[in-house]
């Protein structure tokens, strides 16, 4: 697809890391798929990563987590 944020690059299938941060919390996804514009590198992530990916962070907010860094699974949601 065309980049929506340099309306030049084309994205392609990559993988990316994600940092979520809420309050004292921070996040951090390594290996997270995503379409990466090869123009100016803006990613894009399918609605059921983000969705897992936000599951995830409330469950270790809820849990007290302060910092939390793993590699990302895809699970049936």
């Amino acid at each position: 697809m065309k980049c929506v944020i340099c309306k030049y690059g084309e994205t392609q299938s990559d993988k990316v890391t994600i940092t979520l941060e809420r309050d004292s919390t921070t996040i951090v996804f390594k290996d997270v798929p995503a379409e990466v514009c090869s123009n100016c590198g803006e990613s894009y992530l399918e609605e059921n990563v983000s969705e897992q990916l936000l599951l995830i962070a409330e469950q270790a907010i809820s849990s007290g987590v302060l910092i939390d860094i793993r590699k990302f699974k895809e699970m049936a949601i």
